[in-house]
């Protein structure tokens, strides 16, 4: 098990994080999505990128896991920012990208290689848009642009937030194996046992709804992105599955669009998850552009 490091007063933020691999490697940093620890990023996977030659850093994000946690911040009230009222959004992306930045300086990184999924999607496109210097390449996976006109949830997606919230570790794992039976990939069934196992851990380390509905505002909080994506000048790529329900597919073909030589990757059967089956093409894909950016 890969030993938990803090990155301490970035800002009034403390980050955590974990390493995997060799520090005279390529630095490949990982970001995760809304309410996801770090651990939503698998030790297995990690491990089998930093043995493809990257040196591996994952992250709890501002409000989950053992980052800091805003407890001091306004009550959320998504309802009131998806209508457009955004008092109670206590940060927005672009305070989460400048986490993520203030890591990788903290760690001596000048840059590294991006990678983010769902929300994480958003930071690593935000850290390219704002912070241009720290980017090798920019890998967004199940990800959109910003512009609430693609890359929405289904009807079915969104209905799945409207049962009553899980508060025992028994019912949060529970809920989660649940959702991910319909969030993840038809072509590629979850294993049960090791999402409720990671599930379990991570309440341990931090169960906090609130951080996560914090999260979730400062993702509505921010700006569509198009405009400054198609300024880009970074080696890009856009990774998507074909059945994913939480952000609908018509996000991935605005990214790739809007990002100058982006490429672009559709798998079939993927849904809103990171099935095992697919790691080697990941992996490779990333590999790929990582040496076409040398």
């Amino acid at each position: 098990m890969p030993t938990t490091q803090y990155a301490r007063n970035l800002g009034r933020i403390d980050i955590a994080y974990e390493t995997f691999g060799d520090p005279g490697q390529p630095p490949l940093l990982l970001i995760m999505g809304v309410g996801t620890q770090m651990l939503g990023w698998p030790e297995p996977f990690c491990e089998q990128l930093a043995a493809a030659g990257f040196y591996v850093i994952r992250f709890d994000n501002r409000d989950v896991g053992l980052s800091t946690h805003l407890n001091d911040a306004p009550v959320p009230n998504l309802l009131a920012a998806l209508a457009g009222d955004l008092s109670s959004a206590a940060y927005r992306l672009t305070d989460m990208a400048a986490d993520a930045v203030g890591l990788l300086d903290a760690l001596a990184i000048t840059s590294a290689h991006i990678v983010g999924a769902s929300m994480g999607g958003f930071i690593a496109q935000t850290i390219a848009i704002e912070h241009p210097s720290h980017v090798r390449t920019l890998t967004s996976m199940m990800s959109s642009t910003g512009d609430r006109s693609v890359g929405q949830p289904t009807a079915k997606a969104l209905a799945m937030f409207s049962a009553p919230p899980a508060v025992t570790r028994e019912q949060v794992i529970d809920r989660v194996v649940a959702s991910f039976r319909m969030l993840g990939s038809p072509g590629f069934p979850a294993d049960d046992e090791a999402l409720a196992e990671r599930t379990g851990r991570a309440f341990d380390r931090a169960f906090d709804p609130m951080g996560m509905a914090r999260q979730a505002v400062a993702v509505v909080a921010s700006p569509d992105r198009t405009e400054q994506l198609k300024k880009l000048n970074v080696p890009a790529q856009v990774i998507h599955g074909s059945a994913d329900p939480m952000v609908e597919i018509s996000g991935a073909y605005a990214t790739a669009e809007a990002i100058p030589g982006a490429q672009l990757h559709i798998f079939e059967g993927m849904g809103h998850d990171l099935p095992p089956a697919l790691w080697p093409d990941f992996i490779a894909r990333i590999t790929e552009l990582a040496q076409r950016a040398r």
